[in-house]
């Protein structure tokens, strides 16, 4: 397990030749922000796999290849929010 910063928030960006589970065929959405509960490292493996809640209320692992940052957010405790496009085009 490695430690990450509190209240990290990502999106999912899905690579189709990226290595499986596929996340939007898993029960991912783009239009969600979701908090990352921890992180893996295996250490056969140059990847890592954030632990998440995702939207059927289970807990998953999904490789960093797949996953872009949205932001820090201590105060929120939502495992996950909906994003929205502000004026500036900007997702958050």
């Amino acid at each position: 397990m490695l430690w990450l910063e509190q209240g990290l928030y990502i999106r999912i960006e899905q690579l189709e030749e990226g290595p499986r589970p596929l996340p939007l065929r898993s029960g991912f959405c783009t239009e969600n922000a979701y908090r990352v509960l921890g992180c893996y490292n295996p250490s056969e493996s140059a990847d890592a796999y954030y632990i998440l809640s995702y939207d059927r209320d289970e807990i998953w692992i999904i490789c960093n290849r797949h996953v872009r940052t949205v932001c820090l957010n201590n105060d929120n405790t939502a495992f996950r929010y909906a994003l929205v496009e502000r004026q500036n085009n900007i997702k958050l």
